[in-house]
């Protein structure tokens, strides 16, 4: 979200376009995902992403009136990944739970669809609009456990089959996010959804 892009894109004053996203945030139309600041490789992404809690006026302000149209739309990744996010964020609001949810996006471009955070755990997902698991999914994923010493991570993706690795990744169908709880064992570590 570049509210100086944005304001000289329209042709408006910045504080009015700051205002007019602030009623869109308090309408729980947007959200703004703020950046994870732990100071990991000095991470340069400072600015929130902006997701929409309803896809469907996403899609409509894209024009997109069918699955076939949305199936060959090139922001079907994007749309995916706005509606696992603000699904997650409704969860969270629905169960009332602590956890707080991020992105991260290190200088060279590294990024993390998405980071949970509950008593000081912070795990990674990665969001993938495909139908089968590639390897390459999981790259940030290994270098933010690699990075930070955590223990698991997670890609949600459209496949139907659930996948466990032995590097600690597992890969999960989107149907599940409405699941999606940070289980820990007796140590407080995180250990699966």
């Amino acid at each position: 979200m570049n509210y100086h892009a944005l304001s000289v894109e329209i042709g408006i004053d910045i504080k009015t376009v700051q205002s007019w996203i602030a009623v869109l945030e308090q309408s729980f139309i947007v959200h703004l995902l703020k950046p994870y600041y732990k100071n990991y490789n000095k991470t340069i992404a400072k600015r929130p992403k902006l997701y929409f809690y309803d896809t469907g006026i996403v899609c409509s302000l894209l024009g997109i009136s069918s699955k076939q149209v949305l199936n060959s739309h090139p922001l079907k990744g994007a749309i995916f990944e706005t509606f696992v996010v603000s699904e997650l964020i409704k969860y969270k609001s629905h169960v009332v739970s602590s956890a707080g949810f991020y992105y991260w996006r290190d200088k060279t471009g590294r990024e993390i669809d998405l980071i949970i955070e509950d008593e000081n755990k912070a795990v990674p997902v990665e969001i993938k609009f495909g139908k089968t698991v590639q390897d390459y999914f999981f790259k940030n994923i290994r270098y933010w456990m690699k990075l930070t010493g955590n223990e698991k991570g997670f890609l949600v993706y459209t496949g139907d089959i659930s996948q466990k690795r032995s590097d600690g990744t597992e890969a999960v169908n989107w149907k599940s996010i409405y699941n999606f709880r940070l289980s820990k064992n007796s140590s407080g570590v995180i250990t699966g959804i």
